[in-house]
């Protein structure tokens, strides 16, 4: 499909290429700012683990290796104590950040696409002064984090190939569906499977752990709390990342993005454009709901005392 080319009273090629530019640099703000966020989480979740091992390690031998187990146990406190620092990176105020200037992008998207679809308020507004209106104030709500768009560049793209309701459910509702929700939702699956198998790995391990220490009296039986850690630490990764939440809602919209499209299939124009805005309403709620839900603060992740072995070296 062809990009429509604006008439003379468009406001593209300069209102719509600019805010088609500002869109990208904020999606792309807020995809670096969740890339971050994510790996501040998985080296925390890690970071849990290490210390967890290291400090159960140097506390069994404290007793025949005491050289080794105070290096350890060194080394499990300074990953301990490295925690707090880490945090900082994942907190509720870097997730409200994130969140942010997503809201900010998808909103610019949203007005883009409904300005070009001739629907909601942009039905009579050729010249594209309502778009401008409503535009400025949503990048208005984001200019306290321009700061964190340093060193973004914008993606060359061509704007949305959409010129009445029609191309609009052909080009964005179908992209949405079958380009974003429903392969971020089996992705989302998918990790999920992953986790609760890792869950169930180590909780299996932990039983024969157990078992093993209570029939041979070993001196294993400390490893059970390590792994006892590592299980919760796994469970609280997954409750901080919300996965569940986000894939109910992005089946939960990818259906209802569905109905909308099969109803304006058969729809005359002027009702079409109004399932276009209840399109974008759709989105828009899924994009708060989960937004809101993301940036709440997290389970905190704490690395686990050391065992009580008593003092090193004896």
């Amino acid at each position: 499909m062809v990009t429509p080319q604006p008439d003379a009273q468009s406001p593209a090629p300069g209102l719509l290429a600019q805010l088609w530019r500002e869109q990208s640099l904020w999606s792309r703000t807020a995809d670096r700012m969740k890339r971050r966020i994510e790996a501040a989480r998985r080296t925390a979740l890690v970071l849990v683990v290490v210390v967890a091992a290291l400090a159960t390690a140097g506390a069994t031998l404290a007793g025949t290796v005491p050289g080794l187990a105070r290096a350890l146990a060194a080394v499990a406190a300074a990953g301990s104590a490295f925690l707090p620092v880490l945090r900082p990176a994942w907190s509720g105020a870097r997730l409200r950040e994130w969140t942010r200037a997503r809201s900010v992008s998808e909103a610019l998207k949203s007005e883009v696409y409904l300005w070009l679809a001739k629907a909601g308020p942009y039905r009579d507004d050729p010249a594209g002064a309502r778009l401008r209106e409503t535009t400025d104030r949503v990048c208005a709500d984001g200019a306290d984090l321009l700061v964190r768009r340093q060193g973004i560049e914008p993606a060359d793209r061509p704007l949305p190939a959409v010129s009445d309701p029609s191309s609009y459910f052909a080009v964005r509702v179908r992209s949405q569906v079958d380009g974003y929700y429903r392969p971020k939702a089996d992705a989302l699956a998918e990790t999920l499977r992953r986790f609760r198998i890792a869950e169930i790995a180590v909780g299996a391990a932990g039983a024969v752990v157990g078992g093993t220490a209570a029939l041979l009296g070993a001196s294993i039986a400390a490893w059970v709390a390590v792994l006892a850690t590592v299980g919760t630490a796994l469970a609280t990764h997954v409750a901080a990342a919300r996965y569940e939440f986000q894939l109910i809602e992005f089946l939960r919209t990818a259906q209802r993005l569905n109905q909308l499209a099969v109803a304006a299939s058969s729809a005359d124009p002027g009702h079409m454009a109004d399932l276009a805005v209840e399109a974008e309403e759709v989105i828009s709620v899924e994009n708060q709901g989960w937004m809101a839900k993301l940036a709440e603060e997290p389970p905190g992740q704490k690395a686990p005392a050391p065992p009580d072995a008593g003092p090193l070296g004896e």
